[in-house]
């Protein structure tokens, strides 16, 4: 086992003001890693007192000082990417290629944000009178609280450490109790890289017992958030007593839809990449599927032959890595259960693997079922897992109900070559992203958001680094007086 996980505030790797630590379980195993800190509210305390009394020389230094430090983690990240990839794949349990991927996101996110020193612009605008004038320009919201996954634990560090430090604020970074170590992780090589003290802080615990005391911290400014909906509307109750702002990116229930025209071959790889990434851990997946009735046969059949032939197992050698822990396949089999007894029909897996290969690993087969209903479980709440439910559509009307039915609002799938359909669906789908003819994920320069359920304002692009910065309206007259 590797040796307990420190926290790090105000300069300094500490221990939990309580002396408790937390374990953390390897899913390919179920067989504990690490030891990390139980982070108490003292903790909170004193890593939101150290930001605060650090973040306004963190802003006077400039952007592009700011930006300087940040191309140094990002070389140090680049140099030791070996060192994060293991952690993802004993942590989090990815396939190696998907390990690979993160740490090319967590790059490429940090160099796309350092590159912002020099265009972080504001405006001067015309007064009443030629004398007068009004300056707008950005200033940093101050204390940033970045609580991030563990579906995606380094890449979602880089989204929210990135724009938050570039546009002057300090940060507190609360990991997922499920992936803390990557987060260590890439927080020392910003330490290394000469972030000042205080700026950059790290809290690890349990949520639900330092969670509140953060949201509602009146030093707080802004809140950034990935995580579970009912999480998300948590700390923005919290958040609200003092108006602090948030950014959360909370639940997704995508609808990926095949229409008569589509390129089935390019569908079912999508689709393969859309339900199966990161075992179905992932807020843009797959999570209906609807295929029109002239295909359904032909689409249904060979996306589960496509489904039979994925390895699961050890990430090492396996095509599908474990779910992140025990409740997680539990819900899987809770969801497959539900299905059954509405009526509907399992196609390919829907049991929780087991035996010698396994272990007391937290694996759960690839899972199709049809016959579903659009007002099921399976069809309504986020599964968040290798399991998916297809239906049949027979009419563009039909279809665009049956994809806007849903409390959440993040991804969607589009595959047809009718140009029209293209841009009536880039209408009338009410999500944040829609992919035509394509997979994902979203790219650093687009704007990850979404609607209803899915959150408040978004990551990722020129707007999403706006978000960290608030609008600061100076006006003056240079006209004679007396």
């Amino acid at each position: 086992m590797e040796r307990d996980m420190m926290m790090y505030i105000r300069g300094k790797w500490v221990k939990s003001s309580s002396g408790k630590t937390l374990e953390k379980l390897n899913p390919s195993t179920g067989r504990t890693i690490r030891r990390f800190q139980a982070g108490t509210r003292e903790d909170v305390a004193r890593a939101i007192d150290a930001a605060q009394e650090s973040w306004e020389k963190w802003y006077a230094s400039g952007s592009v000082a700011r930006s300087k430090v940040m191309y140094r983690a990002l070389g140090l990240i680049s140099k030791h990417r070996n060192e994060l990839e293991r952690i993802l794949i004993t942590e989090n349990g990815k396939i190696p290629k998907e390990a690979r991927e993160e740490v090319d996101g967590v790059l490429d996110q940090l160099q796309y944000y350092a590159e912002f020193a020099r265009k972080i612009t504001g405006d001067l605008v015309e007064g009443d009178t030629n004398s007068r004038k009004i300056l707008q320009y950005l200033v940093p919201y101050g204390v940033v609280v970045a609580i991030t996954p563990w579906n995606f634990p380094a890449g979602m560090v880089a989204r929210k450490l990135g724009p938050a430090l570039i546009t002057g604020n300090s940060v507190v970074l609360k990991p997922s109790s499920d992936t803390p170590s990557s987060a260590a992780w890439i927080v020392d090589k910003f330490v290394q890289a000469g972030i000042p003290k205080g700026v950059l802080n790290l809290v690890t615990g349990k949520g639900s017992e330092i969670g509140d005391h953060i949201a509602s911290h009146r030093d707080v400014g802004l809140i950034t958030m990935t995580g579970s909906t009912s999480t998300g509307q948590r700390i923005m109750e919290k958040a609200a007593s003092n108006m602090s702002k948030v950014i959360l990116e909370l639940g997704g229930k995508a609808p990926f839809i095949v229409w008569k025209d589509a390129d089935l071959p390019s569908a079912l790889k999508a689709l393969v990449w859309a339900k199966y990434w990161n075992t179905g851990q992932s807020c843009i997946a797959a999570e209906r599927l609807y295929i029109h009735e002239d295909v359904y046969n032909t689409f249904i059949k060979k996306f589960a032959e496509l489904s039979k032939r994925l390895r699961v197992g050890n990430p090492a050698h396996s095509d599908m890595g474990p779910m992140i822990n025990s409740a997680a396949v539990s819900n899987m089999a809770r969801f497959v259960q539900d299905a059954i007894g509405d009526g509907a029909r399992v196609l390919v897996g829907g049991k929780r693997l087991s035996g010698k290969n396994f272990g007391e690993g937290y694996f759960y087969q690839p899972t199709l079922i049809d016959g579903i209903d659009q007002k099921s479980e399976l069809f309504q709440e986020e599964v968040f897992g290798p399991v998916l439910g297809a239906m049949g559509v027979s009419d563009e009307e039909e279809m665009i109900r049956l994809a806007n039915d849903s409390r959440y609002g993040l991804a969607s799938y589009l595959f047809t070559k009718d140009h029209g359909l293209m841009f009536r669906a880039a209408e009338a789908v009410r999500f944040g992203e829609l992919y035509i003819n394509m997979q994902g994920p979203e790219s650093t320069q687009g704007y990850h958001t979404g609607f209803r359920l899915t959150g408040q304002s978004g990551e990722g692009s020129k707007h999403g680094v706006s978000e960290y910065l608030k609008l600061k309206n100076v006006y003056f007259d240079y006209s004679k007086h007396g």
